[in-house]
């Protein structure tokens, strides 16, 4: 395992430092990055064949895929953050010979929740990259080292922000073969933040060795002593941290789902078990790596979406631009945090309202802070997403597609 020390940053407005900027060519942040103007049509048709069909049923929602799946593996790994089906692929990858690197995060060895960037070449050290980080990591400066090794077929686990940098430069970057294990991710903080958030959830957080934000509703946290305890959601301190707790780039990220990754695993619906997304030839080629080691099923779907993302688009916009604002009495919390888990949206429908509900807070705050950029920022297919909500282009905010 290698791990380099990045260059400075270059500073830039709404960026989550994806490691662009601390390359040779900083100035490439202009063509690669999220939130300038992205164009995923285009993008979507050279790394899966064609762009995302608004006639086929979820495309709008989660991208070009060919299958989804429920899927968990027969034998779970240690310290994953779910089974670590993600790893797990980067590990068959190299054990193949199929790539001569992974590049991922690790922790950092003074802080567990820190995410470090990391180039990974020997099936073993993946374990080293199990188990979720919260933070910004300049992943893709990894990529001029790995090249100057001699590195010649690569694999990223990336959350979208990074995801789409790579894509918009891949072209040009040299590579003989690059497989991209996406992760789903919408609302990152710095470190510093996260562990502000921890210690409203423990008298002693820094024995919390786990976090997961699951698909009933309820937030896992796991200690080191084995102690496991469930907080609902409804029940998190929201109201106690800072109102720029998540920076305005992961508010206005218009990719939850990490639609140009080849393969998305991730938790949303999943209910209980990983979500996989296939999206092209070389994400099947990832699920077929694991063969008979990985459980898989049909996704379900339970559950109507429409009441929870008007509630949670009219908290958004009533926060002024802060966190989303909770008006509900606290007697009637608990019960709803009761209802919720049995007759909320589960499996796929849970999966749509989480989408839909970025795709409102996007518009929102796009237009509240940094409304010139709102006509570039939001596809055509978020505006798609949000119609149903009230939510219409100006005529000023809606681009040439």
């Amino acid at each position: 395992m290698f791990i380099p020390t990045p260059g400075p940053a270059e500073p830039r407005s709404l960026c989550t430092d994806c490691g662009v900027s601390r390359t040779s060519d900083p100035k490439a942040c202009g063509r690669a990055c999220q939130f300038i103007k992205p164009d995923y049509d285009s993008l979507e048709a050279r790394v899966h064949g064609r762009a995302r069909d608004a006639g086929k049923q979820d495309e709008t929602h989660f991208g070009v895929f060919r299958r989804m799946l429920r899927a968990s593996l027969a034998s779970p790994r240690p310290g994953a953050q779910w089974t670590g089906i993600a790893t797990r692929m980067g590990e068959r990858l190299l054990a193949t010979g199929a790539v001569d690197a992974v590049l991922t995060v690790v922790p950092d060895p003074e802080d567990r929740w820190k995410p470090v960037p990391a180039i990974i070449t020997r099936p073993d050290d993946m374990a080293k990259a199990r188990g979720m980080r919260m933070g910004y990591a300049p992943l893709l400066a990894l990529l001029e080292p790995a090249r100057q090794q001699g590195l010649r077929r690569l694999a990223v686990i990336g959350i979208p922000c990074q995801v789409y940098a790579l894509r918009a430069l891949e072209a040009e970057l040299d590579f003989e073969r690059i497989y991209v294990v996406g992760t789903p991710c919408s609302d990152n903080t710095t470190t510093a933040n996260f562990h502000h958030f921890l210690a409203l959830l423990s008298d002693a957080p820094e024995t919390i060795s786990y976090l997961e934000f699951r698909a009933d509703y309820h937030v896992e946290l796991r200690f080191d002593d084995g102690r496991v305890r469930t907080i609902p959601f409804l029940k998190l301190p929201i109201s106690k941290l800072p109102r720029d707790f998540f920076p305005l780039t992961c508010r206005t990220c218009v990719d939850y789902s990490n639609a140009l990754a080849d393969v998305t695993v991730g938790y949303m619906a999943g209910e209980g078990e990983q979500w996989i997304i296939v999206r092209n030839e070389r994400g099947e080629e990832l699920v077929q790596l694991l063969g008979d080691e990985m459980k898989t099923g049909a996704p379900r779907s339970r559950g109507k979406r429409a009441a929870a993302v008007k509630g949670f688009l009219a908290n958004v916009e009533r926060a002024a631009g802060g966190l989303p604002l909770r008006t509900m009495p606290d007697w009637v919390r608990p019960i709803v945090a009761w209802l919720q888990p049995r007759v909320g949206p589960r499996g796929l429908e849970f999966a749509r309202t989480r989408i839909e509900m970025k795709a409102c807070e996007t518009i929102v705050h796009l237009r509240r802070e940094e409304g010139e950029k709102l006509k570039n920022m939001a596809p055509a297919h978020v505006w798609r997403l949000v119609e149903p909500y009230g939510l219409t282009p100006a005529s000023n905010e809606n681009r040439k597609h």
